[in-house]
């Protein structure tokens, strides 16, 4: 029971930074500026980790490292803490392998709910600046599936398709993760 709770507080605390820290570098990809509520947010979370690293790590072209490496360090936290509190796993090597699939996974669950969010955003017609923000940042995911999947009875099912390939996904990470931890 201890162990569930733990490993519930971490998954959280140190899921929320490797978000905010993937958040921050698909916005600067996309060119996003961050000066919505949402870029906001995302500087605040981030700058205490992405700052100092920007000193060690440099970007390269549209990828900033720095944002990715933070990401990576926060799963890192998250099983290695596990691992040295519960005895979990053996070496060094299996916190490492977890990380790289937390934050594969972290990155999978995002998109997904940025797909939620702005497909409910669609339904009310918000006028905020976090839909448009949303808006853009599932646009290079559903643009193509929306030159490929025709509007039935005026409804995009575009979403519905995004989120079925990336539950595909999920299962495929899942079954490889597995196969490399045994």
């Amino acid at each position: 029971m201890l162990f569930q709770i733990v490993s519930l507080l971490l998954d959280v605390a140190c899921g929320l930074l490797t978000g905010v820290c993937l958040l921050r570098l698909y916005m600067q990809m996309q060119r996003i500026s961050f000066s919505n509520p949402v870029g906001q947010m995302v500087f605040a979370l981030s700058d205490w980790l992405v700052i100092p690293l920007r000193k060690i790590v440099p970007s390269v072209g549209r990828w900033d490292l720095s944002c990715l490496i933070g990401a990576l360090l926060a799963q890192l936290l998250h099983y290695g803490l596990l691992a040295v509190i519960f005895g979990v796993g053996t070496g060094l090597l299996f916190p490492f392998i977890l990380a790289l699939f937390g934050v594969l996974r972290v990155a999978v669950t995002g998109l997904m709910g940025l797909i939620i969010a702005n497909s409910v955003l669609s339904w009310v017609q918000t006028r905020s600046p976090i839909s448009g923000v949303i808006e853009r940042l599932c646009a290079p995911i559903l643009n193509p599936l929306r030159r490929v999947i025709p509007l039935l009875g005026g409804i995009d099912f575009s979403p519905l398709v995004a989120l079925l390939a990336l539950q595909v996904v999920t299962i495929v990470l899942g079954n490889l993760q597995m196969r490399m931890l045994t």
